[in-house]
């Protein structure tokens, strides 16, 4: 099978999967262990902060279970190449956290004839189903359209509680084991609710929407499309400017009169931060935009970049000239040296 996402929900179904030795378990996943996602994402550890998580993870199952065959995959998920990765597996498990992938997993498996496995989290909520069966629900069933991007946080502004996932991800590994099996009544058709601050799980009905573009008797979707431009990420109204390098910035600050607006959280403001930088939250920056000079040349900065841009478009949005600094704080830090320590 395959599993999409090495990260917090991929995490602990990955190490339950494989130490019931699911025989081959592919791992699709780009991104390189970060460690301020250490407390979720249990199936890395400090040793293999800047390692690709698909070697991290076949480093760490194949301890678990020299037996399983881990097959990583270290790109990203695209229409390019979904249909091509999702049809080595019998199916998915979803360990996305965003809209577009979760839509591409969930077209590409229905055109393959496959199920997946789906789950979500968000702060202190997470959802579990399996989509795709024949006969039972997808994902667009449910979620017939993507919600506005500007209505999705961030996980930096919204968070998740770090056990959450170990929960989700759990429950998403014994769904699978269950397929795997044919034992047990699977999720399919039914939508589990996590309600982790009062432990509570609430179970909801779905149907097959017999209009769903998708999976319906009628249905339009017959390929993949561009996934991000479908929920509005890189759309024209969501478009910024190009980001702005380190040397760049630094030749801005020195040349003209540069303010560089600082988004991160108050923690990460002192343990590194560029001289004379203003800071201003992300969440708190859209009710203190007056403390911001109209005329000003501003360039947004983060830990890496996501936020920035955020803040970019916020800004731009209000009549502000603004970039941002790609790669964020730790680019510079990087880039200059001189001591920034890094995070």
């Amino acid at each position: 099978m395959l599993l999409v996402g090495a990260g917090g929900l991929g995490s602990p179904a990955a190490l339950y999967l494989a130490a019931a030795g699911v025989g081959t378990l592919g791992i699709v996943d780009a991104d390189l262990v970060d460690l301020t996602n250490l407390q979720r994402q249990i199936l890395h550890g400090t040793a293999g902060v800047g390692k690709a998580k698909t070697e991290s993870a076949r480093d760490r199952l194949g301890d678990l279970n020299p037996h399983v065959q881990v097959v990583p995959h270290p790109v990203r998920l695209t229409s390019e190449n979904a249909l091509e990765i999702l049809g080595d597996y019998d199916f998915a498990l979803d360990g996305s956290d965003n809209f577009p992938t979760r839509y591409l997993v969930n077209d590409a498996s229905l055109l393959l004839g496959k199920p997946y496995i789906y789950g979500s989290i968000f702060r202190f909520d997470g959802q579990v189903s399996v989509f795709g069966a024949p006969d039972g629900p997808c994902y667009r069933c449910l979620f017939a359209e993507p919600p506005p991007p500007d209505l999705v946080p961030s996980c930096a502004e919204a968070g998740v509680l770090g056990v959450l996932p170990g929960i989700v991800g759990s429950l998403q590994a014994l769904e699978a084991i269950k397929w795997i099996l044919g034992v047990g009544e699977s999720m399919v058709g039914r939508l589990l609710l996590v309600d982790a601050l009062r432990v509570r799980f609430r179970e909801i009905a779905l149907r097959r929407d017999p209009e769903c573009a998708a999976c319906g008797p009628h249905r339009t979707i017959t390929t993949l499309i561009d996934y991000e431009a479908y929920c509005g990420v890189g759309s024209p109204e969501h478009q910024t400017q190009p980001e702005v390098s380190v040397g760049e910035l630094l030749r801005g600050l020195t040349d003209r009169n540069v303010l560089v607006v600082d988004v991160r959280e108050p923690w990460e403001w002192e343990i590194a931060r560029i001289e004379g930088s203003r800071h201003l939250p992300l969440g708190e920056l859209p009710g203190r935009l007056g403390e911001l000079d109209p005329h000003a040349e501003i360039v947004t900065v983060c830990h890496k970049g996501k936020r920035s841009l955020q803040a970019q478009q916020l800004l731009q949005g209000a009549g502000f000239r603004v970039r941002s600094l790609a790669g964020g704080i730790d680019a510079w830090a990087v880039e200059l040296g001189g001591g920034m320590a890094r995070y």
